[in-house]
């Protein structure tokens, strides 16, 4: 990563008398503006927006909302008193807790009375080149400290995001931090930071660019969210953040803005560690306060795609807020039809004191185990046209063989019903089906008998000289049959680890057969290969159950990176038991090596177990040998 890092002028130990002074001078210039607010901005509370609006953008990255009122100031000015106050005696009084509120502002109160006077967002216009690399196109969001844009990489000729603010200001050296641990994440599953440099009067970070991804304020601009679409959000976006957090990096501003869905249906997240760090929002918390704020942040992107609304008392990102008199109300009581499952999950993630006496759920390890513990939530049927019936066939128009019999009514009487007619010709029907049945037979046997007779003559008598005919072409040929694959669902999958001292995954275990590849049943993290080592174990792997005996043919079995992989049918040593036996008591059916294998055996085998031995996995981001298991699929 480039960095030409050169003066930076850090002002974070600014004396305290000076901010509270500028403080103090914000309050009061706030009261004044909110003096001259119209009578429905008096009567709601808010106040005008003070930053411009962004320029049109097929992928907006700003927030647009009101600035703190001077209420919340003095709030904030009070809070950070009594902060300092138990700093200095840490240790002799317990953290006072703090009130429910929104933990994603747009401005940090603390840095009001430091935003800089003489150092605002560098100026620039579309066709600037920063870094004599990138030449930018369109600005996506403006603020009084940062501007965001929609570049051009002409060295890699490929579209980029680029954010400019100036080298001077107090965030800059945290933001040149922030984006250098979020690139070293390596986590496809977040939007990468591809640079980020100190350069002069400038710093700027520079990001992959998603032209065709839609952020979720967008996805909702039409309506909620419907259940499967919900979860498969939740999901994905809670096992992201959760692996961040293994590694030590928090978002702290997780936002609609920030969830970006693919064209494939897969989300990513933006601006992990950069957004707070732009934003000047506070990181000091520990890592407690981190995985708290980053939890009710899921929480709260789940209850806005259930309910098309926003948790909190403030309109954002084009959704409606509460009223302010509605505390823990989970989704399903905000509006009809909600998944039950899913409001319950939104709430105990948000709140921290949830309905119902629910248990809250405080970090998105916690969130991705209780996710991974519901029913699964299966996409809905396609609606299929709308079929219509074919006519009925008219018999009545069919030619009918006279009958005799027939009683024809006098003139100006209705005739009378002839029950005795359908009878009549199923009969006539019967009879021709039998004739037809057997003529044919007769000529099929008289063949037979001719062939026969033609046989013997050919075999046993000594005048025949005719060579045999050549068969021809018209004659019936007979085919194998096909097998037409079947599949067979799976009941169960369980972590198999005999040589090892614990089970691996277990929360994870559903994802291996959940028909979605994009999730996957994960291995711990190994130093060495498997094998490589004489105290190593050989491997690790699946016990696949199907709930009943089955026959099987074939298996297919998807992963993530090259795997090297064995299925193993349990012998007879190990089919009452098959998760306590040894390796050695199943039987190889196939070995496999790639992304994905696909196991065919020559005849199918009956059996209820199926093991999924990997003896080869992939090296992950953190040099670390995991192997991930996506997608398990048998057929019979």
């Amino acid at each position: 990563m480039a960095d030409g890092t050169k003066a930076v002028v850090d002002t974070s130990a600014a004396d305290g008398a000076t901010d509270e002074a500028a403080l103090a001078a914000a309050i009061d210039e706030l009261a004044g503006e909110t003096a001259q607010q119209s009578p429905e901005a008096a009567r709601t509370g808010t106040a005008p927006d003070d930053e411009p609006s962004p320029a049109p953008s097929s992928e907006e990255t700003s927030e647009i909302t009101a600035p703190l009122s001077a209420a919340e100031i003095r709030a904030e000015l009070a809070a950070g008193a009594a902060k300092a106050a138990a700093a200095a005696a840490r240790g002799t009084a317990a953290r006072p807790a703090r009130p429910p509120q929104d933990p994603q502002p747009t401005h940090d109160p603390r840095d009001t009375g430091t935003l800089p006077q003489t150092l605002p967002a560098p100026l620039r216009h579309s066709g600037d080149k920063i870094g004599n690399r990138y030449r930018l196109e369109e600005c996506i969001s403006q603020t009084e400290t940062f501007s965001s844009w929609r570049a051009v990489d002409e060295k890699l000729r490929r579209a980029v995001g680029v954010h400019l603010m100036a080298s001077g200001h107090q965030r800059a050296r945290r933001v040149l931090a922030a984006a250098k641990s979020a690139a070293l994440l390596g986590d496809p599953r977040f939007v990468q930071v591809l640079d980020a440099v100190q350069e002069g009067e400038l710093v700027y970070v520079v990001r992959e660019w998603l032209p065709h991804a839609s952020d979720l304020a967008k996805l909702l601009a039409d309506g909620p969210m419907e259940p499967h679409e919900a979860y498969q959000m939740v999901r994905q976006v809670t096992d992201a953040v959760a692996a961040a957090h293994r590694r030590g990096q928090a978002h702290l501003r997780l936002t609609p803005r920030c969830v970006l869905r693919t064209d494939s249906g897969q989300y990513r997240i933006n601006g992990i560690a950069v957004d707070a760090a732009l934003r000047g929002l506070p990181a000091d918390g520990g890592a407690e306060d981190a995985e708290r704020t980053d939890t009710r942040a899921i929480g709260a992107l789940l209850f806005a795609a259930l309910t098309h609304r926003w948790p909190y008392p403030e309109d954002r990102y084009d959704l409606q807020g509460l009223p302010r008199n509605l505390h823990a109300v989970p989704p399903d009581q905000v509006r009809a039809g909600v998944h039950k499952g899913l409001s319950e999950l939104a709430a105990r993630a948000l709140f921290d004191h949830p309905p119902h006496h629910a248990q809250p759920i405080r970090t998105p390890e916690e969130l991705a185990k209780a996710i991974a513990l519901m029913p699964r939530i299966r996409q809905p049927e396609p609606e299929l046209p709308a079929f219509s019936a074919p006519p009925r066939h008219n018999t009545h128009a069919l030619p009918t063989a006279p009958n005799p019999t027939r009683v024809v009514a006098a003139p100006g009487t209705a005739p009378a019903p002839n029950r005795l007619a359908p009878v009549r010709r199923t009969r006539r029907r019967l009879r021709r089906a039998v004739k037809v049945t057997a003529w044919t037979v007769a000529l099929g046997a008289i063949g037979v008998a001719s062939w026969q007779l033609v046989d013997s003559l050919r075999h046993t008598g000594p005048t025949v000289t005719a060579a045999t005919p050549a068969p021809s072409s018209a004659a019936p040929t007979v085919h194998a049959a096909t097998h037409t694959p079947v599949p067979i669902p799976v009941k169960e999958a369980q972590s198999y680890n005999p040589l090892g001292d614990s089970p691996e995954s277990l929360y994870l275990l559903p994802k291996s057969f959940d028909g979605d590849p994009g999730s996957s049943w994960t291995t711990k993290g190994y130093n060495d290969q498997f094998g490589t080592k004489p105290p190593l174990k050989e491997g690790t792997g699946l016990l696949i159950d199907l709930g009943s005996q089955q026959s099987v043919s074939s298996v297919n079995v998807q992963f993530v990176g090259s795997t090297t992989v064995e299925l193993r049918i349990p012998g007879a040593q190990a089919a009452a038991n098959p998760g306590a036996a040894q390796p050695e008591a199943f039987t190889v059916a196939g070995k496999k090596s790639g992304t994905s294998a696909e196991f065919t055996l020559e005849n199918p085998v009956t059996t209820r177990y199926l093991l999924i031995w990997l003896t080869n996995l992939p090296k992950d981001t953190d040099t670390k040998f995991r192997g991930y298991v996506s997608e398990v699929k048998v057929f019979g």
